[in-house]
């Protein structure tokens, strides 16, 4: 994998309907995404796309099931018109250290916080995050997570496809840059119009861009 690519453990493409972005992946790439399960308790659902061995797509739109959820949903699943990328998750293996680093201004990455949900044969993926609620420079930033003793879903998940490059993209970029300097972020920051997150990624008809 690329230097500096080796921290992403998934990219986070968020659709208002979780089938269109289903959909909107697989014409793509060519590969359809695997229905990954609920999130209880915060409205939405997934779906999962293999990028490599420690790395993974994840697919997120709102959950039907509970349709009773109030609360905005996580990664502004309630906003987003179109399905794209919204924002991404880095590797950790100490959520606690991680969320207790100061970024440029004072602010932090927040509270961390618990998570788990069944996979479709029952099985129950457990983890530790930041809290995906704070979101730092349009999400540009990311949210740190540990898996804990849970087995990757990255190797469970279908597509042979790898990721190849990830640029961030912002109006503020040396704003950014400083956010990733202060976490020992390599991955490239570019000035942008809008806040924007491109993902190279190499399918087997060729090399492809989501943004």
């Amino acid at each position: 994998m690329p230097s500096g690519l080796e921290v992403v453990d998934h990219l986070v493409f968020a659709a208002p309907d979780l089938e269109a972005g289903i959909d909107a992946v697989e014409a793509l790439t060519g590969v359809r995404a695997a229905v990954g399960g609920s999130h209880p308790g915060m409205g939405t659902r997934n779906a999962l796309l293999s990028l490599g061995p420690g790395t993974y797509l994840e697919i997120i739109g709102p959950d039907p099931a509970q349709e009773d959820y109030r609360r905005p949903r996580v990664f502004g699943v309630d906003s987003v018109d179109r399905p794209r990328l919204v924002t991404w998750a880095a590797k950790t293996t100490d959520v606690d250290q991680t969320a207790a680093t100061v970024l440029p201004g004072g602010s932090h990455l927040g509270r961390p916080h618990a998570g788990s949900r069944r996979r479709p044969g029952g099985d129950l993926l457990a983890w530790r995050l930041t809290d995906p609620y704070v979101v730092v420079a349009d999400g540009i930033v990311p949210f740190y997570i540990d898996w804990l003793d849970t087995r990757h879903p990255a190797l469970d998940a279908p597509g042979d496809i790898r990721l190849t490059k990830l640029v961030a993209g912002h109006p503020e970029k040396n704003v950014v840059q400083r956010h990733f300097d202060a976490l020992a972020l390599t991955i490239p920051v570019v000035t942008a119009p809008s806040p924007i997150l491109t993902a190279t990624l190499r399918t087997a008809d060729g090399t492809v861009e989501l943004r």
